[in-house]
């Protein structure tokens, strides 16, 4: 079996496969993704964690494919992490929410990527329709998973 991949090659490979996205805002997607990776670290996660958080929405905009993460030199629990948090057709915020929870390490991911998603900052570029919808989401998800208003803005 080849060596584990790196966070910094974690980095880079999601940057690559993102390449050209930008997120609602119009922004490199790129800078969302550091966003949730520098939140799971200062919210004390780990480097499977932190390689989950760079690639945790890769597997979902199609930026990369589930075999490529299948049979990429990560853990089984960094895998697991990309896989729980990997939003899928037609699947209830509920149903979501559980899978999120069933899988460790996954619920810090989640945690910091539902922070920088509602960043007031963030938030504040969109139109007024898209960030009420967009707020009410991530409070829905955010109460579903258990977290508390508090610790929402430490990205």
């Amino acid at each position: 079996m080849s060596p584990l991949l790196t966070v910094a090659e974690v980095e880079a490979i999601a940057r690559a496969a993102h390449e050209g996205q930008t997120d609602k805002a119009g922004r490199p997607y790129a800078e969302h993704l550091r966003a949730v990776a520098e939140g799971v670290r200062v919210r004390g996660g780990d480097a499977e964690q932190i390689a989950a958080a760079w690639l945790h929405d890769s597997v979902e905009d199609d930026a990369l494919t589930a075999r490529w993460l299948d049979e990429a030199a990560l853990t089984r629990r960094t895998k697991d992490i990309v896989l729980a948090v990997t939003k899928r057709a037609g699947e209830t915020p509920e149903t979501y929410a559980g899978r999120v929870l069933a899988t460790p390490g996954a619920l810090l991911v989640k945690e910091a990527d539902l922070a920088h998603n509602a960043d007031p900052a963030r938030l504040a570029v969109l139109d007024e329709a898209t960030r009420k919808r967009l707020t009410e989401k991530y409070a829905r998800m955010r109460a579903l998973l258990g977290l508390g208003v508090s610790d929402q803005n430490l990205s």
